[in-house]
Formats: C-alpha cells, sequence, structure tokens
C-alpha cells in the first residue's frame, strides 16, 4: 500500500445515465490537495453545494448509497469510490452536473480506465491510515448478513453471497492486495434477479437501467409473454433467456463469481466513506449496502474516540527529519534537543520519535535507583514536536521563534523510564491566526498512551 497521498494529474470526464435517476450526467475528476479527500459538488445547482463523501452523509441505501449535504444529494456514490480506492487515490473533486454517477456498464472499469488515462499524481503527503486495532463487529439479523474488521497491517477483503437460489451457488471472492483492483474486481457488474425487477420500477428506482448495465438473473420460469414485457421495460426490441445459463439475453460472465466480486466492489465503495484509507481484514457475509455502511459508522466511532489511532514507528524507514535537520528547525540545543527524529509531517499533524536513555542528564538527580522521565519534560518534548509543525506552517521557518505559551488538559497516565521509546503526535486543532495556534498532543510507549495535553503555541517574528 502506498505511502504518499495521489491525486490525478488532470481532469477527466464521463458522460451517462444514472442507474436509478435515468438522468444523464457528466462526471469529472478534477485534481485536488493534500488532505482533501473525496468530495462531490452539484454544479448544476445554485451554489454549486458541495458533498462530503463521508458516512455521515449517508441518507438513503435503496440498492445503492445515497449522500445528502448542504441541501444537495449524490446517488450511487459506491462504484464511483471503489474505482478512487482501488487506485489508491486520496485526493479528487467529483463534480456532477446532476444527481448521480453514470452507472456506465455496471462496474467501476470506466472511471478506472479514465483516471488512468488523466495520470495519477503523488503528493508530498503522508496517506492518514486508520488502523483497526480490534475485533469490529456489524450483525443484521433479519437479512442474516455480518461483517467483521480485524487488526491486519494490510488492506484485504473477503466476501461470501449466498441467494439460496438454482442458478447462483455460494460464491466468495477476495482481494489480498489493493493493487489487483483493475484487474481482478473493476469490471465487475452490477446485477439483480428477475423477481425484483417489477418491484424496483414500482419503487421508481433503476429507470436507467437496461442490458447493458447491469446482468439480470432469471430465478423461475418466464413465459412467452412475459418476456415481451420485460423487453417493454428494459426498451429492448426482444429479450430472451436461456435456461442452461439463467442470466437475461444470455450475457457472458466475465467471472464464474462476478456476483461475488461485484459485491466486494460495493464494500469497497461503501467504506470509503469512513473518511480515511484504512488497514484491516474485512470478511463479509451476504453483505449489501445497508450492511457495509453499518460497519463504515462503526469503524468511524472508533476513529473519533482515538482508539487505535496510535503512530505506528518503524525504525528502518528513513525519517522525514534526522537530528540534524531538527537543530535547522529548531533553536534548541544539547542537553535541551528533546527530539530524535520527525516520522511523519503534513499540513496537519505531526508525529516525532524520542528515544530516552539512562544517559539524560536529569537521571543524575531525579529519582536516582528509581530514573523516571520527568512529567515536564514530556512536555517539553511533546511542545518542541509541535514546533515543528508550527514552524514548517509558514514559508520561512528561519524568521520565527516558536513559543509554548499555554497547556490545558495536561495529564500523565504511565511512567516513562530509561530504555523507552516516545511517539508523539501533535495535530492542530484550530487554524493559525496572528501567530497563534491551537494544537493537541499525545505520547506513547508500546502503543500505550503515556502523556497527553492540549497547547497553544505563539510564532513571534525574530529582530
Amino acid at each position: 500500500m502506498n505511502e504518499k497521498q495521489q491525486t490525478i494529474s488532470k481532469s477527466v470526464s464521463v458522460t451517462g445515465v444514472g442507474l436509478h435517476t435515468g438522468v444523464v450526467a457528466t462526471m469529472t475528476f478534477v485534481p485536488a490537495p493534500a488532505n482533501h479527500g473525496y468530495k462531490f459538488q452539484r454544479v448544476d445547482l445554485p451554489d454549486q453545494p458541495i458533498v462530503d463523501a463521508d458516512v455521515d452523509n449517508v441518507v438513503d441505501l435503496s440498492r445503492g448509497t445515497t449522500i445528502e449535504q448542504n441541501g444537495a444529494r449524490i446517488h450511487t456514490v459506491e462504484h464511483t469510490l471503489a474505482a478512487l480506492v482501488g487506485l489508491q487515490i486520496d485526493n479528487v473533486l467529483i463534480q456532477l452536473d446532476g444527481p448521480e454517477p453514470p452507472i456506465m456498464d455496471g462496474s467501476s472499469i470506466r472511471f478506472v480506465d479514465a483516471l488512468i488515462d488523466a495520470g495519477i499524481e503523488e503528493q508530498n503527503a503522508y496517506r492518514n491510515y486508520f488502523e483497526v486495532p480490534e475485533y469490529v463487529h456489524y450483525k443484521n439479523k433479519e437479512k442474516d448478513t455480518e461483517l467483521v474488521a480485524l487488526p491486519l497491517s494490510d488492506y484485504r477483503l473477503t466476501v461470501m453471497v449466498d441467494y439460496n437460489s438454482k442458478v447462483i451457488s455460494s460464491q466468495h471472492a477476495s482481494l489480498n492486495d489493493i493493487t489487483l483492483f483493475k484487474d481482478d474486481i473493476a469490471a465487475c457488474r452490477t446485477f439483480v434477479f428477475l423477481h425484483e425487477l417489477e418491484a424496483l420500477y414500482k419503487q421508481n428506482l433503476i429507470k436507467g437501467g437496461d442490458l447493458t448495465n447491469a446482468i439480470v438473473i432469471v430465478d423461475r420460469e418466464v413465459e412467452d409473454g412475459e418476456l415481451d414485457h420485460l423487453s417493454q421495460l428494459l426498451n429492448k426490441p426482444k429479450v430472451s433467456v436461456d435456461k442452461s445459463k439463467g442470466i437475461l439475453n444470455n450475457v457472458d460472465l466475465h467471472y464464474s463469481n462476478e456476483m461475488a466480486r461485484h459485491k466486494l466492489l460495493d464494500l469497497i465503495g461503501d467504506l470509503a466513506l469512513i473518511g480515511r484509507p484504512i488497514k484491516a481484514q474485512i470478511l463479509a457475509a451476504r453483505p449489501g449496502h445497508a450492511a457495509n455502511v453499518g460497519l463504515a459508522k462503526k469503524i468511524k466511532k472508533l476513529i473519533k474516540s482515538g482508539k487505535g489511532d496510535i503512530p505506528q514507528y518503524d525504525p528502518k524507514k528513513a525519517p522525514i527529519f534526522d537530528i540534524n535537520q531538527i537543530g535547522q528547525l529548531l533553536a534548541h540545543r544539547y542537553p535541551f534537543q528533546m527530539i530524535d527524529k520527525i516520522i511523519a509531517l503534513d499540513e496537519n499533524s505531526v508525529v516525532g520519535v524520542k528515544n530516552v536513555t539512562i544517559n539524560e542528564q536529569y537521571f543524575l538527580g531525579h529519582f536516582p535507583g528509581n530514573p523516571v522521565m520527568p512529567g515536564v519534560l514530556q512536555l517539553e518534548a511533546m511542545a518542541q514536536t509541535g514546533g515543528i509543525l508550527v514552524l514548517t506552517s509558514v514559508p520561512d521557518p528561519d524568521n520565527y521563534w516558536p513559543y509554548l505559551i499555554g497547556i490545558d488538559a495536561c495529564r500523565f497516565r504511565r511512567n516513562v523510564f530509561p530504555g523507552d521509546t516516545v511517539i508523539f503526535k501533535c495535530e492542530f486543532t484550530s487554524p493559525m491566526k496572528r501567530g497563534i495556534v491551537k494544537m493537541s498532543g499525545r505520547g506513547y510507549v508500546s502503543g500505550q498512551l503515556v502523556c497527553e495535553a492540549d497547547m497553544i503555541a505563539s510564532l513571534v517574528k525574530k529582530k
């Protein structure tokens, strides 16, 4: 999985009919800056409102995932989002001149091809992964659906579907490497059972559906007169069915388990609404949009709680700033230069590393025989980490002094001893105004929270 965020090199458009609304629309993917995420924009509406691709904005799950914000609604977002996730593209503005992305052939492949044609561009910011820290479970007994997310330092998905059908037996599909999405999953088309068609039309859905953008599974006996009715329903001069295939108009499947693969595609798209790339093993039994969104909400709730959002430190990876580069930014020197490495840095957050050794001068007098790192120095190390974030937010950091001017909600949770490696993460909690900025900071040892505080810093111009 990629370490850096990505966008596209240029804008690219696709045009087609929406599956459920039946409205023809043009969808344009537009490059976006780091940390922008996925946002839809209804350019056909007054003021061209923005809709964040966020699980909190889901308003309807009738045969697709619909989101709404700022008075604008976007239908059936899952195939579009799956294409972006599958190509590991993080930041895109998706402009629409209608209420629904084009269904195209019922899969994500046309979107994938368009995005590849536009070019994928690496950005100077790290991906903000959320590593699922514990077992997360969603179950709906009535619909017999069950999904779980398990801890894993990668992103893998497995889906099982079983429709109790003579035409489609139980199917499984897996994706163990996201880079295989284009070849193994993207071209798998949406599907519907024949017995569902009439009901869906009566529900004012699938207005744009026909045999070019969906697989229709014939799961019962069909009379000749009914075939004529179906041809009118689907705007086709004639429809037929080969009983040996069980698919209307005898459409060839791309894969024997295309239905399970498409359900996996939907799952990837729906989980994109979490708002961050995740690392987890996802297991799904008979998933649907409601279940997918249910799991996404549980994972987002876990993110909001702060549980599991612990920075990971791999000493084998090159740091963003080493000790010498830190010295070029911060004026602190031995014995008061408290940070050894900066291992992550973007516009809103920074992660620093402090290696605690018995050679620290303060251990000579701080609890001899039971050396414990003073809490005030843990706070200082956290503040210096935040100072890096503050200084790198201005174009001319050499011209400023960063001062800590306020501390609130400071807590020390566990003792820090020689031999510990403390990982500090600081994040802006408000934009900088007149040189004043607020941050939250946390320190971890072996994944355990040891200290935390809210801080206020001031950038003062050097004379």
